[in-house]
């Protein structure tokens, strides 16, 4: 059953990479990493002993399902050294990359050849490396393999690890390296474990435990664990962004407990949304809304006087602009209440459109919210109590 667990997660991975590999067709760093994923869910897939049984039954040639699986954990092995390859170099490694193709492809042909010489007439849906060890043909092709997939992924996680404590790389990146490093290591432990069980039905010993118990386990770990460093990048971009998104949704809180009462009244909020990732444009979109309900209650003449005060004291401008900005609004908030306009001058607004960015937004929240900073407060203070925030 875990086989078929991981295999969905690792398919539904896949389809999130395709959906970026669609709009981005020529970019071989995304066709190595849906390669990657297709081929880690097909060795999951495969290396199912119900997969196995109907592979075999289906086709009507015994053990087919192991040279198929085996080309499979090939490839899998040649993909994870071209991905590296694409993401350090750029499009600079096509050529080490086509090398890394052509010779893997070569392995695999070499398995199937392999194969249809050696005589594997009983099935072995879980032994089958130290059942045929010894068995001509058939030994080669399973040696082969497993040599051919511990050097990819030894070379991957050397050159990861290598990579990740030069200078060049930080934060999500390095993490995922050290990741991929990690997850290929545990991966040679599946190539050893099986080359040793191989040696030792060579030496008349029976060591298959070590294929059958102890190799799935580090095939496992290291598919996890290598899967999870070549996403960590992905994800640790939107959980950047999100974390980014909720902090400045927290921060605009105390200039939208100042509008509360305006929102409320003139029903310019929407409901709340039930999903944390649009909680920020939801909460931008209602302060928006009472910003322009309060144009015309705005007083010049007061952003004038606190942005020159301010800007003396501080020798800030962005400080002075965010502190007249959140008293102008804090008085508006009052007079649009008591139904008194300001007098303004030429029919100017402090309030311009670049005022309304996010980052000016927090800043005026920031000033609202700052200890000592005295500023009108809204004519019903008791509305603050409802705030969202």
């Amino acid at each position: 059953m875990i086989n078929y667990i991981s295999c969905g997660v690792l398919w539904l991975g896949l389809a999130l990479k395709l959906r970026d590999l669609i709009g981005h067709r020529g970019d071989p760093f995304l066709r190595a990493i849906t390669a990657l994923l297709a081929l880690a869910s097909l060795c999951w897939l495969l290396g199912s002993p119900p997969t196995v049984s109907a592979v075999n039954r289906t086709t009507g040639i015994a053990n087919l399902a192991a040279p198929l699986t085996y080309a499979v954990i090939t490839a899998y092995g040649a993909a994870c050294l071209v991905l590296v390859v694409y993401w350090r170099d750029g499009r600079g490694g096509r050529a080490r990359a086509r090398r890394w193709i052509i010779s893997y492809a070569v392995v695999i042909a070499a398995i199937g050849i392999l194969f249809a010489l050696g005589d594997a007439r009983t099935e072995r849906r879980i032994d089958f490396d130290t059942y045929y060890a010894t068995t001509p043909y058939i030994s080669e092709m399973i040696v082969l393999y497993l040599v051919a997939h511990l050097t990819a992924v030894t070379v991957t996680g050397l050159w990861s690890v290598r990579w990740a404590m030069g200078s060049t790389v930080h934060g999500w990146v390095r993490a995922s390296l050290l990741t991929l490093g990690l997850g290929t290591a545990l991966s040679a432990g599946y190539s050893v474990s099986r080359l040793v069980a191989a040696v030792a039905r060579w030496c008349g010993k029976d060591w298959t435990v070590l294929a059958t118990k102890l190799s799935p386990g580090f095939a496992g770990a290291g598919a996890f664990l290598t899967v999870a460093g070549v996403l960590l990048p992905f994800i640790g971009h939107h959980v950047t962004r999100w974390r980014h998104e909720l902090r400045a949704y927290t921060r605009l809180a105390p200039l939208e407990r100042q509008l509360e009462e305006l929102l409320k009244r003139r029903t310019l909020r929407l409901r709340r949304p039930l999903s944390p990732l649009v909680w920020l444009p939801w909460r931008q979109s209602s302060i928006h809304n009472a910003l322009n309900a309060l144009q015309v209650y705005l007083d010049q003449d007061l952003y004038e006087q606190t942005y020159e005060r301010e800007l003396r004291r501080t020798d800030d401008l962005e400080q002075a602009e965010a502190t007249a900005l959140a008293t102008t609004i804090a008085a508006a908030a009052v007079s649009e209440r008591a139904g008194r306009p300001a007098a303004r001058s030429a029919g100017h607004s402090p309030l311009q459109p670049q005022h309304l960015e996010l980052a000016v937004l927090v800043r005026i929240a920031g000033s609202l919210n700052a200890p000592g900073r005295v500023v009108p407060a809204p004519a019903h203070t008791d509305a603050a109590a409802g705030s969202t925030a």
